[in-house]
């Protein structure tokens, strides 16, 4: 995994939540688009962490050279800037993924290795600016909360169904529903959100 930004502290803070995870390898860091492009045909990473502020040339510019070299790695950009300004060109230019900088370290991890998976990542609000819909979504009910919490957790369909006390038929359609509401793709996604967005009690994390 490589890692682009323009600023050494974030790199460090970055670099150091995703090797805490065990089995996320960060292979070099970039502070600026000549360099990352560089790093990115020499180290080969399946992953690019991008920021969309770069000196040299900007993220957008990255992910289109990127495209144009063919190299393979996906790209999940974290950056302080959300606007549909900025949002359009990136995920149009490439970017698997795209993230605020303020996203909780778990949801971090969660959505690098969703990213690397194969799926396409964008939070709620980020998706909703994109397809220029409102932010905000339908509410969950409390039992739906209750299985998001669960879901949060790492639990299957089965064992969610037994702390619950429901059949697991039920708690599938829950799950369904949660998807639908928040607009979000799998599990992955909606543990990613619980976790964002804080619709996860503390004791659940």
């Amino acid at each position: 995994m490589l890692i682009v930004d323009d600023h050494p502290a974030v790199r460090r803070g970055l670099r150091t939540f995703l090797e805490l995870a065990g089995d996320l390898t960060v292979t070099g860091e970039a502070a600026d688009g000549p360099t990352a492009l560089e790093l990115a045909e020499q180290t080969e990473p399946d992953v690019v962490l991008l920021d969309m502020v770069l000196p040299g040339m900007d993220g957008v510019e990255v992910l289109h050279e990127l495209r144009r070299r063919g190299l393979p790695a996906k790209a999940l950009v974290v950056t302080s800037f959300t606007d549909r300004a900025r949002l359009v060109p990136a995920v149009r230019a490439g970017a698997r993924g795209y993230l605020s900088k303020d996203v909780d370290p778990n949801a971090l991890v969660a959505a690098v290795r969703s990213v690397h998976a194969g799926h396409l990542l964008l939070e709620p609000e980020v998706a909703a600016t994109l397809l220029g819909a409102p932010s905000d979504v339908p509410s969950l009910t409390a039992r739906e909360r209750d299985v998001l919490a669960l879901i949060a957790e790492g639990r299957s369909n089965r064992e969610i169904a037994r702390a619950l006390v429901v059949a697991e038929k039920t708690v599938k359609t829950h799950v369904s529903s949660i998807l639908m509401k928040l607009g979000l793709a799998d599990r992955t996604q909606a543990a990613l959100h619980a976790v964002r967005t804080g619709l996860v009690p503390d004791d659940h994390q």
